[in-house]
């Protein structure tokens, strides 16, 4: 018994070392990135100031004063959450007509949906970049919100199909029996129960459009430029602003660092939407 018990032991304090070490990690590369950001420009690239430097707020300053931050991360916003939204009205209307009223296509029109994340963005970079510009809709919020929401959708589909899958059929079926139209069930039964796995969705999308950089780059210059484009434009042909370019990748993800703190609770319970308990 006693050496069972030490081996065990031994495990849990193996599987926790190994597990603090996989952490670290990967919260390097952040770590990194904040300290960088309290450098300046030339002690970002000196070895011998790895961590004995003076720590200055002039990258923040610079960033806020010259580049306007204020300005590009509104406009991270506003594409995100609403890029999200539609992408969600779209999304379980979908999921619940395939879950819940499937064909014999249903299989492949999921399979076409994710085969559309196969494609090359710069594939269509050029059509893209014309289409909007015809019809004056480039560096708009209008175009980068429907871009963010199309190239999300699939996935924002697929996630909802799983959750919904989950939830009997059963029930849908005795909402249908108490006379609650297909809006009804999808208001008052469905989102309720699944409200976790929405939840998730809804944070994971959020997540991809705030992180979205090719298309927010490529489709945008001031108006409806977001905090990518601003990170963006700390390449010059001199060379890279380390010490500028940590500072505003910092501050781009900050914001969406906080809440998934916030929101790993939800973000967990809807991962795990349908698991064995």
């Amino acid at each position: 018994m006693a050496i069972v018990a030490q081996s065990s032991k031994a495990g849990r304090i193996s599987r926790a070392t190994l597990a603090w070490i996989v952490g670290l990690l990967f919260f390097f590369p952040i770590f990194w990135m904040v300290l960088t950001s309290f450098k300046t420009d030339a002690d970002a690239v000196k070895p011998e100031f790895l961590f004995f430097f003076t720590p200055t707020l002039e990258n923040y300053l610079n960033m806020t004063e010259n580049y306007d931050y204020w300005r590009f991360a509104r406009n991270s916003v506003i594409t995100s959450v609403f890029a999200t939204i539609f992408a969600l009205a779209v999304g379980i209307p979908c999921a619940y007509a395939m879950a819940f009223n499937p064909s014999r296509a249903t299989k492949d029109v999921l399979m076409w949906m994710l085969s559309t994340k196969m494609l090359p963005a710069a594939a269509v970079l050029y059509p893209m970049t014309f289409l909007t510009k015809s019809v004056g809709l480039f560096d708009t919020h209008f175009m980068v919100i429907v871009v963010l929401m199309l190239i999300n959708l699939p996935i924002v589909i697929w996630m909802l199909f799983t959750y919904f899958k989950e939830i009997p059929k059963e029930i849908i079926e005795a909402g249908q029996m108490d006379g609650v139209n297909t809006w009804g069930e999808i208001r008052e039964i469905l989102i309720p129960l699944a409200w976790g796995g929405i939840a998730s969705t809804a944070l994971l999308c959020f997540i991809f459009c705030w992180n979205e950089a090719y298309w927010t780059v490529r489709l945008t210059t001031t108006d409806a430029a977001t905090l990518s484009k601003l990170i963006e434009g700390n390449r010059a042909p001199e060379g890279l602003f380390f010490g500028r370019l940590s500072a505003v990748s910092a501050a781009a993800v900050g914001p969406i660092v906080v809440l998934g703190w916030f929101c790993q609770k939800q973000l967990v319970q809807g991962l795990t939407f349908g698991a064995v308990k």
